[in-house]
């Protein structure tokens, strides 16, 4: 038997139980991986609150979509050279809150020697998404970009990559004056609260002498929420919005409406996921982010490292939007 945390119940992050799962064991075109860093993502957040039970995310679910640790055994048809190698893992939407974990051979990544396993999972699912999504948006150099919910590691990620890609601004939202030194690091040309306002001059703005755009090209949303409408808003003409996440929960019902009523500006919103981006691609943009974070080109924010018995903690200050960057589980 191994360890794992599953959702007993849905809701409070004290739904989360430790609980003994049986080893799994790989079957055919799968291999065995026994993490050492496991990624707390927005989604797991999401899973666990039980807004995803119509997609069959049910109680006794164990969240958990990266890992990276050592493969340790083969299934049928798989090459036994992956005995021994450090990787990253996809494992879907659940299973990788556990001390054994069967996956894929095809959802593997080689790591870099020169990148830990704790930066591979911080980085591994969240800088896809921030790659796609502003692919997905056809941003162009020169263009005003709007990141919502910077603090996360889809954030963080999508900062740098707007930044070096030659955005004319990057702005992120965030109440915390922590925050917006350490996202004006990593590329961030201003920041707004969280209501997308500048009510004040940022440090940014003090030193070149200018103000927050008020209105940008792309808007990269990881938040929604009852927000969203007036984030539409500050969309430029043909500007785009990219959702990529809930973690603020779902937007109103007649959200649509702001589309109406902004309908000259002909904007554009589109949701993303990476699932609908093959495979193929999603793990050659991984395996060059990771070869970019090995050489220091990416940065990887990791905000804590907890023991895995120590997951409710890491739900309870994901809700209390207490994380920068992500939080990794240690078996």
């Amino acid at each position: 038997m191994v360890k794992a945390v599953a959702i007993q119940s849905f809701g409070d992050p004290e739904g989360l139980r430790v609980i003994e799962v049986p080893v799994p064991v790989p079957g055919s075109g799968q291999v065995l991986v026994t993490p050492t860093a496991i990624g707390v993502g927005g989604v797991d957040v999401v899973i666990r609150r039980g807004g995803l039970k119509a997609y069959g995310f049910g109680e006794g679910h164990i969240p958990g979509s990266e890992v990276a640790g050592t493969v340790t055994a083969v299934g049928e048809g798989v090459d036994a050279s992956w005995v021994g190698r450090r990787v990253w893992a996809y494992t879907g939407f659940g299973g990788g809150y556990a001390e054994q974990v069967a996956v894929g051979v095809e959802d593997v990544v080689p790591l870099p020697a020169d990148l830990s396993d704790t930066d591979a999972v911080t980085l591994g699912n969240s800088g896809v998404v921030a790659h796609f999504s502003l692919a997905h948006a056809h941003f162009t150099p020169g263009e005003s970009v709007l990141v919502r919910g910077a603090a996360g590691s889809i954030g963080v990620t999508a900062v740098q990559l707007a930044a070096r890609g030659g955005a004319g601004a990057v702005a992120v939202t965030t109440a915390s004056p922590e925050r917006r030194e350490r996202l004006r690091a990593l590329g961030a040309s201003h920041v707004l609260d969280r209501r997308g306002e500048a009510a004040a001059r940022d440090t940014a703005a003090r030193e070149t002498g200018s103000d927050a755009p008020a209105g940008f090209d792309v808007i990269i949303d990881v938040v929604a929420g009852a927000d969203l409408p007036s984030f539409v808003r500050k969309l430029n003409p043909n500007g785009r919005m990219v959702i990529v996440g809930v973690v603020g929960g779902q937007p109103p019902s007649d959200f649509g409406t702001t589309m109406m009523d902004t309908f000259q500006k002909s904007p554009s919103i589109a949701a993303f996921s990476a699932a609908s981006i093959p495979a193929s691609e999603r793990h050659a943009v991984r395996a060059e982010q990771f070869a970019e974070a090995a050489r220091g080109e990416l940065r990887t924010v990791v905000h804590e490292v907890l023991p895995l018995e120590k997951a409710v903690l890491a739900h309870q200050k994901m809700e209390a939007g207490e994380v920068f960057g992500r939080i990794v589980l240690t078996p």
